[in-house]
C-alpha cells in the first residue's frame, strides 16, 4: 500500500477535507492533492506532522509492505501535553529571521517616532511664549499637536503593518518547537556572528539614555532656573536635545534586541526557553490587564495635562514595576 492510499484513507478516518489537512500541515490544499494523487511526497517534517495528526508511525507512512492489518500495531499514542511542539523548517525558519531583520527596524522606528513625538510641540510652545517665533499661542500649539498625532500616528501604522506581517510567526514565541535538521546550527552560527554588532549596539544604547540627561545640567549650570519664558527657553530645548537622545539610544536597544531575540526564540534559549514559554502562557491574562492599565493612564494624564515632555517618564517605571510583579507572582506560584 503507497503512501498516497494511506493518506487518503487516514484522511477519511478523521473525516477531514484535503483543505481542512492542509491547514493543519500549514500547507496549500494543492500540495496535499499532489500527494494523495502520487505526483509528489512530503519532506520528512511534513511526514512527522503527519505522523503526529493521525497518531501513526513514520514506518507506516512510508513503508509501502505495510498495509491496513499492521496499522493497529504500529498506532502511536497521540501526546497529550498543554503545549503540543510545532515543527520548523529550515525554509520557514530563514523566513522568520528574515521578518525579524525587518521588524527590528520598523519597531525601532515606531518606538523613536514615539518617543520625538512632542519635541516640536515643546519648541513651538517655548519659542512662542519666549517671544521668538511670530505665531499665536494657537497657532503653535496647533501645529505642535498636527505633528505629534502624525508621528504618532506613523508609528501606530509600523506597528500594525509590522504585527500583521509577522503573525504567521506567532506559535514560536508561544509554543513549544522542534526544528529541522540543520536550523540550530544556522541559528547559532547568525547568532554569534551578530554578538559583536549586538552588544555594541546594546552598549551605545544603554550609554546613549545615560548621558541623555546632560543637556538638562548643562541648561541649569549655563542659563540658571530660567525664571520668565525667554530664560526658560533654553531649558526647553534641553528637554528636546534629551528627548532626541535617548530615542536614538532606545531605538538601538530595541533595534539589536529584536534581531537577537530571533535567534533565541529559534534555539529556544533565554526568555524563550520551554520553561518561560510556559509561565508566559499562564501570565497572559495578567500582561493585557497589566498594560492596558498603564496605556490608558499614560493617555489620560498627558492629555490631561499636557506634559507629553514629562509623562513618558511612565513607560520605564511601568517596565521595572511589571518585573518585580512578575517576581512576585512567580514566587506565588513555586510556594504551591
Amino acid at each position: 500500500m503507497i503512501f498516497a492510499d494511506k493518506l487518503i484513507d487516514l484522511r477519511k478516518k478523521n473525516g477531514w477535507s484535503q483543505e481542512e489537512l492542509a491547514d493543519r500541515l500549514e500547507v496549500s490544499r494543492q500540495s496535499v492533492s499532489k500527494w494523495e494523487s502520487a505526483q509528489s511526497v512530503p519532506d520528512m517534517n511534513r511526514i512527522l506532522k503527519l505522523s503526529e495528526l493521525f497518531g501513526v508511525t513514520t514506518d507506516y507512512l512510508l513503508k509501502d509492505e505495510l498495509g491496513p492489518e499492521a496499522l493497529a500495531a504500529q498506532t502511536l499514542p497521540v501526546p497529550d501535553t498543554e503545549f503540543p511542539v510545532r515543527q520548523v523548517s529550515m525554509e520557514e525558519a530563514s523566513d522568520f529571521l528574515e521578518y525579524r531583520g525587518l521588524a527590528a527596524r520598523r519597531i525601532a522606528l515606531g518606538v523613536l517616532l514615539c518617543i520625538l513625538s512632542p519635541v516640536l510641540l515643546c519648541l513651538l510652545g517655548g519659542a512662542q511664549e519666549a517671544g521668538r517665533l511670530a505665531l499665536s499661542q494657537a497657532q503653535a500649539v496647533g501645529i505642535g499637536l498636527v505633528a505629534l498625532f502624525l508621528l504618532v500616528g506613523g508609528a501606530v501604522a509600523l506597528f500594525i503593518t509590522t504585527g500583521l506581517k509577522g503573525s504567521r510567526f506567532e506559535y514560536l514565541e508561544r509554543e513549544q518547537i522542534e526544528t529541522a535538521y540543520g536550523v540550530d546550527g544556522m541559528a547559532k552560527d547568525r547568532r554569534e556572528k551578530f554578538r559583536g554588532s549586538f552588544n555594541l549596539q546594546l552598549t551605545l544604547g544603554i550609554v546613549l539614555c545615560v548621558l541623555s540627561v546632560i543637556p538638562v545640567f548643562l541648561a541649569l549650570i549655563l542659563f540658571g532656573e530660567g525664571e520668565t519664558p525667554a530664560e526658560a527657553f533654553p531649558h526647553v530645548v534641553s528637554l528636546c536635545l534629551l528627548l532626541v537622545l535617548a530615542g536614538v539610544g532606545v531605538y538601538m536597544i530595541v533595534h539589536s534586541s529584536i534581531i537577537w531575540g530571533g535567534y533565541q526564540i529559534l534555539l529556544e534559549d533565554g526568555d524563550y526557553s520551554r520553561a518561560k514559554k510556559a509561565e508566559n502562557k499562564r501570565n497572559e491574562p495578567l500582561n493585557v490587564i497589566y498594560w492596558g492599565a498603564v496605556t490608558a493612564g499614560y493617555l489620560a494624564w498627558s492629555f490631561l495635562s499636557g506634559s507629553w515632555n514629562r509623562t513618558w517618564i511612565v513607560w520605564p517605571i511601568a517596565g521595572v514595576l511589571f518585573g518585580l510583579l512578575l517576581a512576585v507572582v512567580r514566587a506565588l506560584r513555586n510556594k504551591k
